[in-house]
Parts: structure tokens; C-alpha cells; sequence
């Protein structure tokens, strides 16, 4: 097998092995698939460039001594829509980790009343039998073990010694 018959059967496991990633419900996987995705993207951006060569523009000659830019171009800008969208999912994963204590993406309550009863599966039978053991007690947050939300916004009158001497649009009488 050559060279690029070694890549492009890595390319597709890689690409395979994304997809399945992506499809589970958990957000931490879908992250791994989304990062196979993008090194699958730019090996096949790799075997699309052809044989390694010189640099693109070395020399004066004939077009046959030139490497095809397009493709280093292409996966450049891969590796960093990949960055950044792996940045995204991962303040996805910890906002929902913070949120429920699990990264995994639920039903949504229309949905699932839109599909109707039948169409009812046995992971939302089991969460029916599912019963508050503390049914006096009013839930108010989605936090564990915590009364309020661990993130409180302040404005500057809450604070002491903090004075505001910033511009605003609202003109003063001159008093």
C-alpha cells in the first residue's frame, strides 16, 4: 500500500470515528468528534496537496516547480475554525457541567410531547418512576447543594469606595 493509501485509510477511520463521536449525547464526546473531524479535514487537505515539494513560491520557473499554496492556505484555516470551535464547546461543556452537574444534552420537554405516547421509550418510562424524596422542600436552583446561584453580578453603588467618574448620555441640569 503507498503512502497515500495509508493516509486515506486513516483519513476515513478518522472520519468515521468523528461521526460516531458526534452522535453520542454526551457534549464531552461530541468535542472528541468534532477535533477527529478536524484532523480528518486537514489530512485530506494533506493528500489533496500531492506529493511534498518546495516551497511554494521558491524560485523563477517552470509552473511543475511550484507547490500548490491553496491546500497549506485551506489548512490553516482549519486548524483555526477548529480552535475556535472547540473553544465554543468546551465553555458549552463547562457552563453545562456548572449548570447540572452533566455534560450530557436531554430530551426536550416539546419534543418529547410532540412525538406522543407512543413513540415513548424506556429511558423516559424510567424517568416517570423517578420521585422527589424531599417533596416539602421547594427547589430553588439548579445548583447541588446550593441555596443560590454561585454567580452574583454587582453593580458599583454595592460596593464602597468605588466611584463612578465614567462619561453617560444623560446631560445634568448644570446644578
Amino acid at each position: 500500500m503507498s503512502v497515500s493509501g495509508i493516509l486515506i485509510a486513516i483519513m476515513a477511520v478518522l472520519f468515521a470515528c468523528g461521526v460516531y463521536a458526534m452522535l453520542e449525547r454526551s457534549l464531552t464526546r461530541v468535542l472528541i468528534g468534532f477535533l477527529l473531524l478536524g484532523n480528518a479535514a486537514n489530512l485530506l487537505l494533506l493528500i489533496v496537496m500531492g506529493a511534498p515539494g518546495i516551497a511554494p513560491f521558491f524560485g523563477a520557473g517552470d509552473k511543475d516547480s511550484f507547490s500548490d499554496p491553496l491546500p497549506q492556505a485551506l489548512t490553516l484555516t482549519a486548524i483555526v475554525i477548529t480552535f475556535a470551535v472547540s473553544a465554543f464547546l468546551l465553555a458549552l461543556i463547562y457552563r453545562s457541567w456548572q449548570l447540572g452537574q452533566a455534560d450530557t444534552v436531554t430530551d426536550d420537554e416539546d419534543d418529547v410531547a410532540l412525538r406522543g405516547p407512543e413513540h415513548e421509550t424506556e429511558e423516559d418510562a424510567l424517568d416517570d418512576e423517578v420521585e422527589v424524596e424531599d417533596a416539602d422542600e421547594e427547589i430553588t436552583t439548579d445548583f447541588v447543594d446550593m441555596t443560590t446561584s454561585p454567580i452574583t453580578v454587582l453593580h458599583h453603588r454595592d460596593l464602597p469606595g468605588i466611584v463612578d467618574d465614567a462619561p453617560t448620555d444623560r446631560k445634568d441640569d448644570g446644578a
